[in-house]
């Protein structure tokens, strides 16, 4: 028989918290050490009501105010005030290092865990969403945690304590606190079900939020250029108001926690008052007295006060644990395939260029093929232009030549090695990429240049800039090589981005390359001096080029031409002309048309 949903959602609420749990091991020190501080804050509190009935009773009795044995009671109680002050503080200080020991930890192993998930997991999920998860998940996990630690432990601790004391002083009063009290538990496990699923949906609506504000950042321009600007806000205020919404719902559940557990408990004190009172009276005193009541009111305020915060604190670890279920999500994705305990590390002198592809099929999606029976053997020192249309594989052809995806049959060989069988790190340590799309850290120019190669010396940076042509721009920087660029490279036109990221290659000097329309952002004059620097570099090296203006590959040893995943036609650029194929119409269609 399958699970029913709620029974499902209660093994992942149990395993959400088992998981939090095992972060917790690491400050099993400082949990013991918070529970004792909570013991010894309730314990003192607990023993000031005793000294407030007996003070009563004193005064009752000797029908004048006996300073002399008040005084010692005093004095007492200023000490269990500074005792149970500075319990609770030092309780609050181990508590802040655990929740936010554990937020430290969370975060970091999410981030190592992105950086070991493959390509398609980051494909496949917004990076709004992604950060949403490590950051602001966290951040709410955090404070439900806090909240659990700084009142759970000493709630709980308070009616075990307050419950022992309200026996010895009248068992047939403390049952019925005992018995109505709990009441509010019901009602804070009602509301909280309710809460849960709410709380849920609220951090699923906050991430799509913050997944839709970081695509409409990046792509400011694209929305600017076409005037998207009123429809990007119209589906922004769709998604706002769900958000509202839910949160809205949300809170208002959560908020009725406390008002309805203090309207249950304020019934047990009022219930204690008028059967204390009419059994005080009662019995003259005899089995209860004006000073023991008022201690047993003073004890039914103090069991009743903690079920108010522990049914609040059931709210906020609902939420927290709705935060958390999703950070574990991202954490719980499978990670990219380890190399193998065998796997090869080539250096740059074993790898001699001979790439070799035999019966290669991929696809991203097990519903749409792309690639199939992809053959392809490619020599030492080879110059190889892919070109085709727009979809036809051969970005799809760098990322499988990289291992960024794995292919989903055949074999990819470098130097006479199954790409599977040599460790990720040295393989495209063997290949130097130059793409369309730069990347630059917020770094100085000089770190973003040697990123590939942090050893290298100035001379070497300045050398490689040089050869990109990008030194004359980087020495009008205002601090030249030491100029910081800001996040994407800052001010920087994308030409001049391209340059760096040029630069870099001719600093790794790798013996494979791969340029994914190089020189697509570099003004004409400036391109044909990279190409020539590119032919130069390209000497000896094995190197893969995508382009789509044709122009830019008629001296590659072999042109490729993709069409639906599969090659087309092969040959040189003379050679495909001659051919008058498939090469031939996109060649015309670009110059002739």
């Amino acid at each position: 028989m399958s699970n029913t949903p709620k029974t499902k959602k209660s093994a992942s609420t149990l395993a959400t918290l088992f998981k939090v749990l095992k972060y917790l091991k690491h400050y099993k020190w400082l949990v013991l050490l918070s529970l004792n501080l909570a013991l010894v804050a309730v314990t003192r509190s607990l023993y000031f009501p005793v000294m407030l009935g007996k003070a009563m009773d004193i005064i009752i009795e000797a029908g004048r105010v006996d300073f002399d044995a008040l005084r010692p009671m005093l004095v007492r109680a200023v000490v269990i005030v500074i005792v149970t002050t500075f319990a609770q503080w030092l309780m609050n200080v181990c508590n802040n290092r655990i929740t936010f020991g554990i937020a430290r930890r969370l975060r970091r192993d999410a981030f190592e865990h992105i950086q070991r998930l493959p390509l398609s997991y980051l494909d496949r999920h917004p990076v709004g969403d992604t950060v949403n998860r490590v950051v602001s998940d966290v951040d709410q996990f955090t404070d439900g945690l806090l909240m659990g630690f700084s009142q759970f432990f000493m709630g709980i601790s308070t009616i075990l304590g307050t419950l022992v004391f309200m026996i010895k002083i009248n068992a047939p009063l403390a049952l019925w606190v005992v018995v109505i009290t709990p009441l509010s538990l019901f009602v804070a496990s009602f509301i909280a079900k309710r809460t849960f699923a709410l709380s849920q949906k609220q951090s699923e609506t906050r991430a799509e939020q913050a997944a839709y504000i970081d695509e409409m950042i990046g792509n400011h321009k694209v929305v600017a250029a076409f005037s998207r600007e009123d429809e990007c806000l119209a589906e922004f205020d769709e998604i706002n108001g769900r958000l509202g919404d839910c949160s809205r719902r949300a809170t208002f559940f959560s908020s009725l926690t406390n008002p309805s557990t203090r309207f249950v408990n304020n019934l047990v004190y009022a219930g204690v008052a008028l059967i204390g009172a009419l059994m005080s009276v009662a019995t003259g005193g005899v089995s209860l007295t004006v000073g023991q009541l008022t201690t047993f009111l003073t004890y039914a305020n103090q069991y009743t006060k903690p079920f108010n915060e522990i049914s609040g604190v059931i709210a906020e670890l609902q939420n927290a644990l709705a935060c958390a279920a999703r950070l574990f999500e991202l954490m719980d994705a499978p990670a990219e395939t380890p190399d193998a305990p065998d796997a090869a590390v080539l250096s740059h002198g074993d790898v001699d260029g001979k790439v070799v592809l035999r019966d290669v099929e991929f696809s991203y999606t097990p519903d749409r093929e792309l690639i199939k029976d992809l053959n392809l053997e490619l020599c030492e020192g080879q110059r190889v232009a892919i070109v085709g249309p727009t979809g036809c594989g051969k970005t799809t052809v760098i990322n499988l030549l990289m291992r960024f995806y794995d292919v989903d049959g055949g074999s990819i060989e470098v130097s006479g090695h199954n790409v599977k069988d040599i460790t990720r790190h040295s393989l495209r340590s063997s290949y130097g990429m130059v793409l369309q799309d730069t990347w630059l850290k917020n770094a100085t120019v000089r770190e973003n240049i040697a990123m590939g190669r942090e050893d290298a010396t100035d001379e070497e940076i300045i050398a490689a800039a040089k050869a990109a042509h990008a030194d004359g721009f980087i020495r009008r920087l205002p601090n030249g090589y030491d100029t910081v660029l800001g996040e994407g490279g800052g001010s920087l036109s994308q030409g001049q981005k391209q340059l760096l990221c040029i630069a870099r290659v001719f600093l790794a000097l790798p013996p494979m390359l791969i340029l994914d329309e190089a020189t697509s952002s570099i003004d004409t004059r400036t391109e044909l001096k990279i190409q020539n620097a590119f032919a130069a570099l390209m000497k000896g090296r094995t190197s893969f080029i995508v382009a789509h203006r044709l122009s830019t590959i008629r001296e590659a040893d072999v042109i490729l031409v993709m069409n639906n995943g599969r090659i087309e036609e092969q040959g040189t650029h003379d050679e495909l002309l001659a051919h008058g194929g498939f090469y031939s119409k996109l060649y015309k269609s670009q110059f002739e048309g």
